[in-house]
């Protein structure tokens, strides 16, 4: 890789910051497949099937952008250049979000 290495600590919170983004990936993952299997009495089949659906495919999202979020963040940190915005933060915030509100309200809705 061209450029400067950088100090040691930058390029190791870059690799935690990476690490944190696949534990984030299972965790979604598993979320998403506990909610398929959760019982037809709490969730309608279809709602309960959109749910874990989110979930997996946000797990998706954010282990294939994981590691060339890595490479952009590692490249800025030799070339001295700014860091890339968190671009799809907001896609994971809002999603989740929108994954526990949903539940939520189907929990408070069901007999």
């Amino acid at each position: 890789m061209q450029g400067n290495e950088p100090d040691p600590r930058f390029t190791l919170a870059n690799e935690r910051t990476f690490l944190t983004w696949l534990s984030t990936s299972l965790a979604l993952s598993a979320g998403g497949i506990a909610m398929a299997v959760v019982p037809e009495s709490v969730f309608v089949p279809w709602v309960r099937t959109a749910l874990a659906l989110i979930l997996v495919l946000l797990s998706a999202v954010a282990a294939v952008t994981a590691y060339p979020r890595w490479r952009r963040i590692q490249r800025a940190l030799r070339l001295d250049e700014p860091l890339p915005p968190p671009a799809l933060a907001p896609l994971f915030g809002y999603g989740v979000a929108m994954v526990a509100i949903l539940a939520l309200v189907l929990i408070l809705l069901s007999p």
